[in-house]
């Protein structure tokens, strides 16, 4: 095999693992979030009292979980749920829910 074509090929590998491990981890994020669909509507977009997150701005959907983690707010099951999630966690779904429309 040409050292061309062995690059070729292996910058293709390299663009499917790539995407692959992307598509992943937004379906592990997903699946954290589809846990707030109960209240909150499938994606964070609200159809009953509960607030919409869908298009909220990530660093305020950060800033109520923390709060709600620190149990700084009244709540009554957000600030056990909150506490079930890492930083991380918490940070990659706030940003899911901003980019919803």
């Amino acid at each position: 095999m040409s050292l061309r074509k062995l690059a070729s090929t292996t910058g293709a590998a390299l663009l499917l693992l790539t995407a692959n491990a992307v598509s992943a981890q937004d379906l592990q994020v997903k699946q954290w979030a589809s846990a707030c669909a109960n209240c909150h509507g499938t994606n964070g977009k609200a159809v009953g009292a509960a607030p919409a997150l869908a298009g909220q701005p990530a660093a305020e959907l950060i800033k109520k979980m923390a709060a709600y983690k620190a149990g700084a707010v009244p709540a009554t099951i957000m600030h056990q749920i909150a506490k079930g999630y890492t930083d991380a966690q918490i940070e990659a779904m706030a940003a899911f829910f901003a980019a919803q429309k």
